[in-house]
């Protein structure tokens, strides 16, 4: 059985933009559409008169079955014939989610939801997902609508391999252009990208061109071997990672790339660069996790 898209709602504006293009993701994947309301009351305020976790107390369940019809009938007008499953499961969202995540595609949450504060960017579901998701995760942001190319961040990394592969199968589903952007610097290698960095170390800038030219060439030739009717463009730019990746979001309609590259600390689950993405890119983001 093909596993389903599945999208986080929770009622927020963000979240109902989210099904949205979960609905569309399904379609384009042929599969099914889930729509989770993860069910929990703050532990610190608990209601009277009942168990706090029942989701069939006076009240609750109209509110609930109010904000998934709400829900469904945005799935449906964006994809009349998405086939469309509810759930509500009692727990954390974080955890509802990531347990999810095991049976899914995709799972696809909004940037921000009803329990985010405002001056946040980006909300805890959505990070915490990035990081631990055992499935790819789409977070909404950007502009609404957005077109152009699917943008690949190419960080050349083992990992960043199952990034390469969804990025080149969503734009030939998509029947979109791929835009696979490696950037580099004299310290790619490194960790972080300080005030200290230089782009003009005493090296050899010719050769290591060269050889992050050969990355690239090499990291896409299976996958465009695999899906000869994407048209792609490689590009590579000696530029601060961050900064690039986000200002060629600005013309893309999605934003792939790894959870974490060849930089950073072996300990981490979420680099700096795919977190630099998740808040500010101008477009909706997908992180892909390595194989576990």
């Amino acid at each position: 059985m093909a596993k389903p898209v599945v999208v986080g709602v929770d009622g927020s504006p963000s979240s109902l933009d989210a099904v949205v293009v979960a609905a569309r993701e399904a379609v384009l994947s042929g599969v099914g559409l889930r729509l989770v309301h993860a069910f929990g009351w703050p532990s610190i305020h608990p209601p009277s008169g009942g168990p706090p976790w029942d989701p069939a107390r006076a009240g609750v369940r109209e509110l609930v079955d109010g904000t998934l019809a709400e829900a469904e009938h945005r799935a449906r007008e964006a994809a009349p014939r998405v086939d469309i499953t509810r759930e509500v499961p009692v727990g954390e969202p974080l955890m509802v989610l990531e347990i999810e995540s095991r049976t899914a595609s995709l799972v696809v949450v909004g940037s921000r939801g009803l329990s985010g504060f405002g001056s946040l960017l980006l909300g805890s579901t959505a990070v915490h997902l990035a990081a631990y998701g055992h499935c790819p995760v789409l977070v909404v942001r950007g502009r609404p609508d957005p077109t152009g190319p699917v943008l690949l961040a190419v960080d050349g990394s083992p990992a960043g391999e199952r990034a390469v592969e969804f990025a080149f199968a969503e734009a030939s589903m998509r029947g979109a252009d791929l835009l696979a952007l490696h950037v580099w610097n004299t310290r790619s290698e490194r960790a972080y990208e300080g005030p200290g960095d230089s782009l003009n170390l005493v090296v050899d800038i010719d050769r290591l061109r060269e050889e992050q030219q050969r990355l690239l060439d090499e990291t896409l030739a299976p996958w465009q071997a695999r899906y000869p009717q994407v048209a792609v463009e490689r590009r590579l730019a000696r530029s601060r990672i961050r900064a690039a990746l986000i200002e060629a979001s600005r013309d893309a309609q999605l934003v792939v790339c790894g959870a974490r590259g060849r930089g950073g600390f072996a300990g981490l689950l979420l680099g700096s660069v795919s977190q630099a993405l998740l808040h500010h890119a101008h477009c909706s983001v997908v992180v892909v996790r390595g194989r576990e």
